[in-house]
């Protein structure tokens, strides 16, 4: 049993985090960690989740926590580079979903993966977004500058950040296949009097809005015909089993920086 320990357990995805951990037969509940002001510090991780009673409290001691766990899970916001110095120093496997990360806290990441720790950090635990990743840079590849692409995507009225970071790693790929910048070369919506659209131009669009959990679709778009590559997300389910499947891989992975792409092997 791979002794896995959640990070941010009380939340949405914490919860569902949980649950999935429980109902596996080769991962184990190890630890659930909260903020220090969370009001469930001290109650059954299980209990909070809804899958029942654990033994598994939740709390805000990391120390002890990473001490006895062979792996975390952390989809949390708050001192992601900090948490994961701690698990990496108690030889842990790190597991990072977060997806408001500065260029400063991926070079952390990348720096502690060269010093020997084992991470899995991507902006998307979906295997059906993988694949939409591997399938955009494909189409990109193939349908060539013919094609204008736009990104559209749609999340929850709660989601901090825009555009998301699976959006966000779509436009990467995309610019990396058409040999663009992200930087320079996507466009974050249009208003107003903004002149005809360029060809070395790719578009990104964020709509925000109920409960929705996470849809997003990429358009080819040329003179007399369009395609069209959408994935919805319609359960947290799909990224927790996602993160399972990357603890998994990372019980026999070598030291270094991985994502879901090395992890489904679609490199």
């Amino acid at each position: 049993m791979i002794k896995t320990a959640v990070v941010g357990a009380a939340g949405r995805m914490g919860r569902r985090l949980v649950t999935n951990i429980c109902e596996s037969d080769d991962l184990q509940l190890a630890g659930a960690l909260e903020i220090s002001s969370c009001p469930f510090i001290g109650q059954d991780a299980g209990a909070v989740a809804g899958v029942g009673e654990t033994g598994i409290m939740i709390t805000d001691d990391a120390a002890k926590v990473f001490a006895d766990c062979d792996a975390v899970i952390n989809f949390s916001t708050a001192g992601v580079i900090e948490s994961t110095r701690l698990a990496v120093k108690n030889n842990c496997s790190v597991v990072i979903g977060t997806t408001a990360l500065t260029d400063e806290d991926k070079a952390a990441l990348k720096e502690m993966a060269d010093n020997g720790a084992r991470i899995v950090f991507a902006p998307n635990f979906s295997i059906g977004v993988n694949l939409l990743f591997y399938l955009s840079r494909k189409a990109a590849e193939i349908l060539g500058e013919d094609f204008d692409i736009e990104i559209v995507e749609m999340h929850h009225n709660q989601k901090k950040d825009a555009p998301s970071g699976t959006a966000e790693r779509l436009g990467q790929i995309l610019c990396d296949a058409r040999g663009l910048d992200y930087k320079t070369d996507v466009r974050h919506g249009r208003e107003g009097i903004c002149g005809a659209r360029t060809r070395k131009e790719i578009g990104m669009h964020a709509l925000r809005g109920g409960d929705v959990v996470g849809d997003h679709t990429v358009m080819f778009a040329a003179n007399g015909e369009r395609v069209e590559l959408t994935h919805k997300a319609s359960s947290r389910d799909t990224f927790a089993r996602g993160a399972l499947t990357a603890v998994r891989f990372l019980a026999d992975a070598k030291p270094g920086m991985y994502d879901m792409q090395d992890v489904l092997k679609l490199r």
